[in-house]
């Protein structure tokens, strides 16, 4: 993540030793956190994560220490259970002065053992939830030693802090001089898998003809579109192409949005529609509307989108500010030499200082 402020030592809420547990899905969740780590100010040879293991962790976690989960879909009770299973391994294997997340079924499998055992912890809500938090949020926000953000002022209380938003990292750009014609684009969608999003394809096919398209498919049936199916990508060789081309269309997931966003584009989003089973709700609307608002995307309607809209997107840029540094609540830490709570579930002790046989640095494998 690029134009990132780091806070200074006096002013971190947080002890400048020790290992880091930072825990989420992958996608926009993951982005967000990476961008939240630098503005926290967390070393890199601090973080000790646990995500999805895919192209996109492989390359943004690279030099890391990463422990890999197995992938659990929204509502996916058997792989939540192992989940579970892997975060008892996790915390008997290393130890840890502070645990933070943005979110998903690994939040939700971590966290709470984390804030049982008298580690700091911090939830940091997506910024695909504008009007409230999600389910995630909702079940974390029972445990109160977990400390709860929102990157939304609107909806910020006595139990969710407002500290600022992973898009506060970008402003509208210039226009660009001279204006032009798109003649190369991406179209992109994702990479989770069990929400297709075949109806966007069908709407921007025609109006792209004639350019030069990359289509990332995700896992939507490409039958009778002529575009050939590419569910995923290398995420260096998608931002070497998002970088060269002239107009970028993308599913409104934050991930998708920010990679866009990173390379000075202003993306043209298409949200998903619960109602056509391409998303569990209408999340991605929300964030469509937030970053239209901040005249960093335009946000399309499938019914009354044209070429005119596209091409005016083109013409339009982002560019990359300094955020101010993402302050977390101070945490009651515990003392030096007192011994943090057992896990309610398995009563396992916090185990040895640190590193098991889970851990390795990511691109490699375990």
């Amino acid at each position: 993540m690029r134009g990132l402020q780091h806070m200074d030592s006096e002013e971190r809420p947080t002890s400048a030793q020790g290992d880091v547990l930072l825990v989420c899905s992958g996608g926009g969740h993951l982005r967000q956190l990476a961008g939240f780590a630098e503005r926290i100010g967390y070393a890199p040879e601090r973080q000790v994560w646990v995500t999805f293991r895919n192209g996109l962790s492989e390359s943004l976690l690279s030099g890391r220490r990463v422990i890999y989960a197995p992938f659990t879909a929204p509502r996916d009770l058997k792989n939540f259970a192992k989940l579970v299973l892997l975060s008892r391994k996790v915390f008997a294997e290393n130890t840890f002065v502070e645990a933070i997340s943005t979110g998903s079924s690994p939040a939700v499998a971590f966290l709470p053992k984390a804030a049982r055992r008298g580690i700091p912890t911090h939830y940091i809500e997506s910024a695909a939830r504008a009007d409230g938090p999600s389910m995630t949020g909702k079940i974390i926000s029972r445990f109160p030693r977990i400390r709860t953000y929102t990157q939304y002022p609107a909806w910020a209380d006595d139990r969710w802090m407002y500290r600022g938003s992973i898009f506060d990292e970008f402003a509208p750009g210039a226009p660009v001089d001279p204006p032009h014609e798109p003649r190369r684009a991406v179209v992109m969608v994702g990479t989770q898998e069990g929400f297709p999003f075949r109806r966007l394809f069908e709407k921007v096919a025609p109006l792209l003809e004639g350019m030069d398209v990359f289509y990332q498919t995700g896992d939507a049936d490409m039958a009778g579109l002529g575009i050939p199916p590419q569910p995923s990508i290398p995420h260096g060789e998608l931002k070497s192409m998002i970088a060269a081309a002239d107009l970028v269309i993308s599913h409104a997931g934050v991930g998708s949005a920010l990679t866009a966003l990173e390379a000075g584009k202003h993306p043209v989003l298409f949200s998903r529609d619960p109602r056509f089973g391409e998303h569990i709700d209408d999340h991605q609307k929300q964030i469509a509307e937030e970053l239209s608002r901040r005249g960093l995307a335009t946000h399309a309607d499938f019914d009354s989108v044209t070429l005119g809209d596209l091409i005016g997107a083109s013409n339009r840029s982002v560019q990359i500010t300094a955020p101010p540094p993402f302050a977390l609540h101070p945490s009651e830490e515990r003392h030096a030499g007192s011994r943090p709570q057992n896990d309610d579930e398995d009563g396992s002790p916090p185990g040895s200082r640190r590193h098991g046989s889970g851990v390795h640095s990511a691109g490699g494998r375990p």
